[in-house]
């Protein structure tokens, strides 16, 4: 009877240990889900891009474009910030000042006045110092560098205007961009919709007069260090003890991209080259 007792109670152990180990399995998968768009250093940080239709045009419209580091510790270092996003129809850009686009597309159907961009999903940087001042407007032209904004608040913005054309030219009509991708400078920013907000208000330089635009539309981007690790960054060398040469990390361990058509091939940048000396490291 006890060795029969003992049985069952082992079965039912066992089967509640896997039971146990599959609960856990599938929590930390729906952790690691839920988790991609949360940084534990500033949970409540983020970045929002601010796109402010400041007048109506023929075809389309002119905006002001804001992105407000509103990180307390994360700030945006050179090569700067990318910004990119779709058209929701076939709209293209007249002209930019204070960025410019990566690439300008095919423009061929155009005669005369070219667009600075005929793309469906383009991409904006900032323009460098130094540009000319009938290409700057306020908060521009910094490499795409942004404060954070408990570093200084003023220096936690950058700003570029653009002229869209083929759009709609009222606030029925036009269509908010969609599907905003940010790279500050590399990834790990996730955005959300544009949704429409209460139009923005400006103070004119005398303080005696309130402007307003026409049409506001808020995006928010926040930071996850799951993103911005897709490629691990340990390093683990495979050397036995008794080998004379130490594999370095890089060409044998993490950092290695199985893409099946370059075996081996590594992202060097990934990771700092290992001193020699020692058979095992690790980076966090």
């Amino acid at each position: 009877m006890e060795s029969l007792r003992a049985s069952v109670t082992g079965s039912i152990t066992s089967k509640l240990s896997g039971f146990t180990i599959l609960l856990l399995f599938l929590l930390s998968c729906s952790t690691f889900t839920s988790t991609e768009a949360y940084d534990a250093l500033d949970p409540n940080g983020n970045i929002t891009i601010k796109w402010d239709i400041m007048s109506w045009t023929p075809d389309g419209y002119v905006a002001v474009v804001t992105i407000f580091n509103f990180q307390q510790y994360r700030h945006i270092q050179a090569p700067g910030w990318t910004l990119g996003w779709t058209w929701a129809k076939k709209e293209v850009i007249w002209s930019m000042m204070g960025g410019q686009t990566t690439e300008q597309g095919d423009c061929s159907k155009y005669k005369g006045n070219i667009p600075h961009c005929c793309k469906k999903d383009p991409t904006v940087v900032d323009l460098l110092p130094g540009t000319p001042y009938n290409q700057q407007i306020e908060n521009c032209c910094k490499g795409g560098v942004i404060s954070s904004w408990a570093q200084d608040p003023t220096t936690a913005l950058s700003s570029f205007q653009l002229s869209v054309g083929a759009a709609g030219t009222t606030n029925k009509t036009v269509r908010v961009p969609k599907n905003f991708t940010l790279k500050a400078p590399g990834p790990g920013y996730t955005c959300g919709p544009a949704k429409v907000g209460k139009p923005t208000k400006f103070i004119t330089s005398d303080k005696r007069r309130v402007t307003q635009a026409m049409m506001t539309w808020n995006v928010t981007c926040t930071y996850s260090q799951f993103l911005a690790q897709k490629t691990p960054t340990c390093c683990v060398s495979l050397s036995s003890f008794d080998n004379e040469t130490i594999v370095s990390c890089p060409t044998r361990a993490c950092g290695c991209q199985n893409n099946g058509t370059e075996s081996g091939s590594c992202i060097k940048n990934a990771l700092p080259e290992i001193n020699n000396s020692s058979s095992t490291g690790s980076r966090d």
